[in-house]
């Protein structure tokens, strides 16, 4: 009997040696490594921290989570059935984080070669570029908190189209059921499963193909994440208070500004959904479609056909994003709060997968009908794209800004508790000059926060601690007033920056704060990267100040007195 093996290509081998390597230092270093500080370090990863502190990670929808804002609603972190909160309840947040980060980048790996190998290039010779577009998918510096919720799209779609072909599997249903413990549906995959009923729909419509196996796919999909998330669902449909996000006010651009923010958002991407496609990407994919819209049978190609479209509709996407933001939208959004609550711009999160996609097709169209100029363009952008992407390293990237270990700074704050003396709990604190989830993470309860979903009663009454910073600083004011997603101490010679190092030379010379209404929200101490000059002044006396050689912060204790 004749034994069969499968043979595991090369280059596969090289593609998750490589990936190895990018995320190794995130294991080789620890706390040492360097992060994004951006909706990273500055929130997510403290809440994770707080929420299982709390006691309150399995919470009921009336919970609140007494550590931040004198009792922040549970809602407001999220749900509990997220395989990502779990990694953070077994592990150390910094060894959860490079989990996660591997997690996320294997499975994007295989979500891409899959789709592409069943659904797109399926030529022996296209193996090299199916495993290089993969990998160069894997490794774009995706928003950590945000799991498989960009980079798990190709994933979903290669199982929803063979549902749609009707070669679905069990590994394809259960790919459709597991991915929502793993991603978010707000963060990306609302907006991928109303594309894809979108385009049920117009099968349904114009090809009278009314294909039921995939409306139950995507009803099945939708089912599992409105479960999952049903804190979101709850505080939509159920909300009596107001909440922060009732003064959200997102529709300001002119006409001219949307125009110039979908030319950026189309050649530069966005923060949240990085594709670092601008250098060779979106030049090799513009250059295949012109050579695929010069030939008269650019249609007949099963591949080719859809590089003009995919271009197109990134094109879309991109103006999508922008025009939401357009003024006239202001009074409908007012009109209806879920427009005002709920980002629909964020149909741009399908970027990734639209723009990986095309620069795939783009190669294969190079490389068959490009000669020998094409084949060179193919290796010299695929080559070129894992380049890029690798000196894109959070290690090489960050490697100016504070370690996991100098940001959180336990050491430093472990001091500054120790010489309080009185339990954390019974007093409360706020920061200026650094973030609050600094404090945070060290279990100081903290009457600031980064959090977009919070009380307004509570924003109003904070305002009133910094309403004369407000007053003197335009930005500072429209920025709390009209999203406060960012509840700090804001102080207008600071503007809008938060993270003041230890070796820093800025003073405060002029604050202004209402330190009565900071008492009457139960704040005593006021932990401050930077020295306040008239700190007596505004009923501030300091205490101590503290330093440490593992920290990025100098800190300036004060105490609030009557």
């Amino acid at each position: 009997m004749r034994r069969t093996t499968t043979r595991i290509h090369p280059g596969m081998c090289a593609a998750f040696a490589l990936m190895a390597a990018y995320v190794a230092p995130l294991f080789l270093l620890g706390e040492g490594a360097h992060l994004r500080v951006h909706d990273n370090l500055d929130s997510n990863i403290a809440w994770y921290r707080v929420l299982i502190r709390s006691g309150q990670w399995f919470g009921p929808h009336d919970a609140v989570i007494p550590q931040i804002m004198n009792g922040l609603p549970r809602n407001s972190f999220g749900t509990e059935f997220s395989l990502l909160v779990a990694l953070h309840a077994a592990f150390p947040p910094m060894l959860a984080y490079a989990i996660s980060q591997t997690i996320v980048r294997v499975f994007a790996f295989v979500g891409m070669y899959l789709l592409l190998r069943d659904f797109a290039l399926r030529r022996n010779d296209e193996v090299w570029i199916v495993i290089g577009v993969s990998l160069a998918f894997a490794l774009t510096p995706f928003w950590p908190s945000g799991m498989l919720s960009t980079l798990g799209q190709p994933l979903a779609l290669w199982a929803l189209l063979h549902v749609r072909g009707g070669t679905a599997k069990g590994r394809h249903w259960g790919t459709i059921a597991a991915l929502p413990l793993y991603s978010s549906f707000v963060l990306g995959f609302f907006f991928f499963l109303a594309a894809v009923f979108v385009w049920w729909g117009w099968e349904a419509i114009f090809r009278r193909r009314l294909n039921v196996r995939l409306l139950a796919a995507i009803a099945l999909m939708t089912a599992i994440y409105l479960c999952i998330e049903y804190r979101l669902v709850l505080s939509l449909v159920l909300s009596e208070a107001p909440t922060s996000r009732d003064e959200f006010v997102s529709s300001k651009l002119s006409f001219w500004q949307c125009v110039r923010l979908s030319v950026k958002n189309f050649v530069l991407g966005h923060n949240h959904v990085r594709t670092l496609h601008t250098a060779i990407v979106l030049p090799l994919t513009i250059v295949a479609a012109l050579l695929a819209a010069g030939r008269r049978d650019w249609r007949t190609g099963a591949e080719d056909r859809w590089l003009l479209p995919l271009l197109a509709l990134n094109a879309a996407l991109s103006i999508w994003y922008a025009f939401w933001f357009y003024e006239a939208w202001q009074p409908l959004k007012e009109r209806y709060g879920l427009l005002n609550t709920f980002n629909f711009a964020r149909f741009h999160f399908l970027r990734p997968l639209v723009i990986y996609a095309g620069f795939a097709l783009a190669c294969s169209l190079l490389w068959r009908r490009g000669g020998r100029t094409g084949k060179a363009l193919v290796c010299a952008g695929l080559i070129g794209q894992a380049l890029l992407l690798a000196l894109h390293n959070e290690e090489i990237e960050y490697r100016k800004r504070p370690s996991f270990r100098q940001f959180y700074a336990e050491a430093l704050f472990r001091d500054i508790r120790e010489y309080i003396g009185a339990p954390p709990s019974s007093y409360r604190v706020a920061s200026i000059g650094l973030h609050p989830a600094v404090a945070q993470f060290n279990g100081f309860y903290t009457l600031d926060t980064y959090n977009n979903f919070y009380p307004l009663s509570y924003k109003h009454a904070f305002r009133n601690i910094i309403a004369k910073e407000l007053d003197k600083n335009e930005t500072l004011r429209e920025y709390f007033d009209t999203w406060g997603g960012r509840c700090y101490i804001f102080v207008d010679e600071l503007g809008k920056k938060y993270e003041f190092k230890a070796n820093s030379k800025k003073k405060i010379r002029n604050l202004e704060l209402n330190v009565d209404a900071f008492r009457a929200l139960g704040g005593r101490y006021v932990f401050s990267a930077i020295p306040i000059m008239n700190a007596e002044a505004n009923g501030l006396a300091l205490r101590r100040t503290f330093r440490h050689r593992e920290a990025a912060w100098r800190i300036y204790l004060y105490e609030a007195v009557p």
